[in-house]
């Protein structure tokens, strides 16, 4: 059974950082795709970050650039995202998710991942 747990979320004020954690258990780590996404009440689910595989090939929501960092340690089965410079407007519920290999082209595309977490709580006080 694959499990996906986040850890790390909270309440910051703006301008703090956060590093968000996700342990995955139940699949070969090694061989999947590993997402961020978030979801703002009252929005759609928007991509943050991705990184395929090894984890040299991160990518990013293009707004998000420069102050989110993701990386993962396979040996840990475990995908990070460090935040920085956090704003009220990154206030959100953040998901991991993991996806069996897919072209590059659906990394942002929460259809391409077959597993998620059940999300953590970032909240941003301006």
């Amino acid at each position: 059974q694959v499990q996906l747990v986040e850890s790390g979320g909270g309440l910051v004020q703006a301008g703090d950082s956060l590093r968000l954690s996700c342990a995955a258990s139940g699949l070969t780590f090694s061989r999947y795709a590993m997402g961020w996404f978030r979801q703002a009440p009252g929005k759609e689910r928007e991509f943050v970050a991705a990184n395929r595989f090894s984890g040299n090939m991160p990518y990013y929501a293009d707004s998000l650039k420069g102050r989110f960092t993701i990386s993962r340690d396979n040996a840990a089965n475990t995908v990070y995202l460090q935040m920085n410079a956090l704003k009220a407007e990154d206030t959100a519920v953040y998901y991991c998710a993991a996806g069996r290999p897919f072209p590059s082209s659906g990394i942002s595309r929460g259809n391409q991942y077959d597993y998620w977490g059940q999300g953590t709580q970032v909240t941003v006080s301006s």
